[in-house]
């Protein structure tokens, strides 16, 4: 028999939804006045009820002791990280996502069609980047997993170039590794590989206020590895400067040296929407593999990125994540299965969200996104340039901006200023380190951010510098 209170709720789905519905509308027309941190602390109950309460008991509870401490993270003042909003369009694809409750995995076979869509998906989002349809992509968790994605196929083709298969052997040689100026998230990858955090080979960056790297030095890294295969993990945008690496020049390294060309573009592919700044990626179609992370400026829910790896390495993916042991799964070489092609076997449709916020604003929707974004930016940054208070710590590039106090005395004060900043529930921003100063980014990227925000923004922090 049908637990009661599941049976009870059965019968009451329309109401169910509808109570959430409107629970869910009445919170996103309130976001733009949201806090966006919060000090509020909960003890929810440890205990597990023997019978439960239903769901509509379990909303109120929710309601009572969680609701009204969430932040707005997905509001236009969050600038902290680079956390995006969620587009209407996104929310009811995510929303059906959850309805259907389809895993992706075939194609081919026995199984749902849902990997159609996310095929379907990939392609728009290599239309929206320019890229080539000469790769093959999915959807992961986020830019770490892409990241993950994209190094463990780069590993297993370092083996092939010694003669090995990593994957079965496991890695019984050390795999090279080159970078400048490398994400947390690549560094994390290396380490669950096997491949090593350590084992990078740092790359000098170029001279002045630059995060890029220095050609000549990665030529000469290059050079002192006397021909061994090797990794390139390249920035498409650094976390603190949106600083780009001369894709151009890297390109024509690879017609001379033999190495994986890895892009990690989380965001700042993003660039590629705009003809004035799509040159900052020029020459990227020819890396072998590539992170974008759709939940910051694609600005779908949490839990979705896309990768890419260039088709002719298709069977290194299968080599990297396939399913030999399972024969219930058929063969993953005369297959197409996405349980062959990436880390997960089971995944939720997040290509849903993704396909529906495409489709409904399109590539001039998407470009109005990132200019609007990049256009606050440079606004923002231009406050804090002409204001003797700060100190604007790098150009801004794209869609962040890196400021710190002016003046090496506030320098201790940096960390009480933010604090004071963010426990105000007016805005979030997020502490760095660059070149040696405390600092403060604050990231555009939400659909919802407006001219409006940064001037409200830069009054509180005007004030709050008057009382240091």
């Amino acid at each position: 028999m049908m637990n009661k209170y599941l049976a009870n709720d059965l019968l009451q789905l329309d109401t169910l939804l509808e109570l959430i519905k409107n629970q869910s509308a009445d919170y996103l027309k309130a976001l733009a006045e949201r806090p966006t941190s919060t000090k509020a602390t909960v003890k929810p109950t440890s205990k597990l009820p023997n019978e439960g309460f239903g769901a509509i008991e379990a909303l109120r509870n929710f309601n009572e002791n969680f609701e009204p401490i969430i932040v707005g993270a997905s509001g236009p003042r969050y600038w902290g990280l680079v956390t995006g909003g969620t587009t209407p369009a996104a929310i009811m694809g995510d929303w059906l996502a959850t309805v259907y409750d389809q895993n992706t995995q075939l194609i081919k076979g026995h199984g749902d069609i849902s990997a159609v869509i996310e095929l379907a998906t990939i392609e728009l989002l290599l239309d929206l980047f320019n890229l080539p349809h000469d790769y093959v992509g999915g959807f992961v968790s986020g830019a770490t997993m892409s990241n993950f994605t994209c190094l463990a196929v780069a590993r297993q083709w370092v083996g092939k170039q010694l003669g090995k298969d990593f994957a079965k052997e496991g890695i019984s040689e050390e795999v090279a590794v080159l970078a400048s100026t490398p994400h947390s998230s690549v560094v994390k990858s290396l380490a669950l590989l096997g491949i090593g955090s350590n084992r990078i080979i740092p790359v000098k960056t170029m001279e002045g206020n630059r995060e890029a790297v220095d050609i000549a030095d990665l030529q000469r890294k290059i050079m002192e590895l006397n021909g061994k295969p090797f990794i390139l993990s390249t920035s498409g945008g650094t976390v603190n400067t949106v600083d780009f690496d001369d894709f151009v020049a890297i390109a024509k390294l690879k017609e001379q040296f033999n190495f994986w060309w890895h892009v990690d573009a989380a965001f700042g592919g993003f660039a590629s929407c705009l003809d004035t700044h799509k040159n900052l990626l020029a020459g990227w179609e020819q890396a072998d593999s590539i992170t974008i992370d759709c939940h910051k400026w694609l600005n779908v829910p949490y839990e979705n990125a896309a990768f890419f790896v260039k088709e002719k390495y298709k069977i290194l993916q299968v080599e990297t994540f396939q399913n030999s042991n399972a024969p219930y799964l058929g063969d993953p070489l005369e297959h197409f299965n996405y349980l062959n092609l990436l880390p997960e076997n089971s995944r939720r449709l997040k290509a849903l969200p993704v396909w529906f916020t495409l489709m409904a604003y399109g590539k001039q929707g998407y470009k109005e996104i990132v200019a609007r974004c990049v256009d606050l930016a440079q606004q923002f940054g231009q406050m804090i340039a002409t204001n003797k208070r700060f100190e604007l710590l790098a150009p801004v590039r794209l869609n962040t901006v890196c400021f710190t106090l002016a003046g090496e005395e506030n320098q201790d004060k940096v960390t009480d200023f933010l604090a004071g900043l963010n426990d105000t529930g007016e805005v979030f921003m997020t502490p760095t380190i660059y070149k040696g100063k405390n600092g403060i980014r604050a990231a555009f990227v939400n659909w919802r951010t407006q001219q409006e925000d940064i001037e409200r923004v830069y009054a509180l922090m005007t004030t709050i510098t008057l009382e240091l």
